[in-house]
């Protein structure tokens, strides 16, 4: 769930900025590519099409754009959106990462040339701003914090000006709205990294939830992002669960395709202690999982079969807990790398088995949690339980 940060918000400080009110309306040629029409009706269905997972039809519709502007920054842009999906599905699979960077970096190139002409080149500064955004998102992802924070300080020197060119757009509203809530949020619940944000300016954590709120209310171009951050920010950082629940189940209604987004709802509802509707959710999350439905992939029922678990040891019905928790440890074996659900589905495994008696066979799985990587405290856990049994 914590897979959202300020980066990726940066494409939709984009479409916002290349869209003001009134565009279309004025005499003069358009200012950005995302003013023309053939790309604006494009984008906009593509991206549709990107949150509902349709992923095909959205990258025929990127396609299209950089088939016809085959120079700009705008096409490997856009078609590395729907990788960036991919990789968002899991996180564990690093096997995409190598074709988005060289998306990036190729947007990268493709802006500096523009620049190189012409310095204040709007989409030159914005796709640049939104590649290096990305960039540092990914890294961030994969623990590579000094580059990500690099990536992140050269992105805000593109993006952070936009608000002012139209103080009453409220798609504008956004890209400010985000950088004002977590420059103020973050240094708080990670103070590692106050050093590097000495050299951002300084955040205001109401104004940016105001503005992102505005955004979510009132905009056009940018209202699914705007309402994809809100569900993060209430239910990582605020602890709202029922505003985050509100929020998620607008984007459940608006793509329901979006394996990601149903995943959201049920695991903000685990952690309301609504667990008879967390765990309804997660078994029709299992049964698109076993049919093949796109997005439904292994780390999706890996979740699915832990929080279902979750329920059942919750109802101590024990045995049906480890039954799930079995699957889950078939499943979690396919991946070689230690993953959230495979550490704490393991250390769950010894709390059923403790329950059910089989003290012998729980203490061989806190030991086992003991050589896996520390995810959520399951070593210290792992620890307390073999010196007194889980009850």
């Amino acid at each position: 769930m914590g897979r959202s940060t300020t980066i990726s918000a940066l494409l939709a400080v984009i479409l916002a900025v290349a869209l003001p009110p009134g565009t279309l309306a004025q005499p003069a040629p358009p200012s950005s590519i995302l003013d023309y029409p053939d790309v604006r009706e494009l984008a906009t269905a593509g991206i549709s099409d990107l949150y509902d997972l349709r992923l095909d039809a959205a990258s025929a519709r990127f396609e299209t754009i950089g088939e016809r502007y085959p120079e700009h920054p705008v096409g490997p842009f856009l078609q590395s959106l729907t990788t960036w999906w991919t990789i968002l599905l899991d996180l564990s699979d690093e096997s995409n990462d190598h074709a988005f960077f060289d998306a990036m970096d190729e947007v990268i190139r493709r802006c500096d040339r523009l620049l190189k002409r012409d310095p204040d080149n709007v989409d030159a500064r914005f796709f640049k701003g939104a590649a290096l955004g990305f960039r540092g998102r990914l890294r961030s992802n994969r623990g590579d914090w000094f580059k990500a924070a690099m990536d992140g300080k050269r992105a805000m020197d593109y993006v952070l000006a936009v608000p002012a060119m139209d103080p009453g757009n409220d798609d504008y509203a956004f890209g400010k709205g985000i950088y004002d809530y977590f420059a103020a949020v973050v240094p708080e619940k990670h103070p590692f990294v106050k050093p590097v944000m000495g050299f951002f300016p300084r955040g205001d954590r109401d104004r940016g939830l105001q503005l992102i709120e505005r955004t979510a209310s009132k905009g056009h171009y940018i209202q699914t992002e705007a309402v994809y951050f809100l569900v993060q920010i209430h239910f990582l950082y605020e602890r709202n669960y029922p505003e985050s629940l509100k929020y998620a189940r607008w984007l459940v209604e608006r793509y329901p395709n979006n394996a990601f987004f149903r995943s959201i709802e049920a695991r903000i509802l685990a952690q309301s202690g609504r667990w008879a509707e967390s765990a309804e959710i997660y078994r029709g999350v299992l049964e698109k999982y076993k049919v093949g439905q796109f997005g439904y992939n292994d780390a999706l029922a890996e979740q699915a079969l832990y929080y279902i678990a979750r329920e059942r040891m919750i109802r101590r019905s024990f045995d049906e807990a480890l039954t799930y928790l079995l699957q889950l440890e078939a499943l979690s074996s396919r991946n070689k790398a230690d993953t959230y659900f495979k550490v704490l589905g393991r250390l769950r495994q010894g709390m059923a088995y403790d329950a059910l008696g089989q003290r012998d066979v729980a203490l061989q799985r806190y030991r086992e949690v003991l050589r896996m990587k520390d995810w959520a405290s399951a070593h210290e856990r792992a620890k307390s339980y073999l010196d007194r049994p889980y009850r």
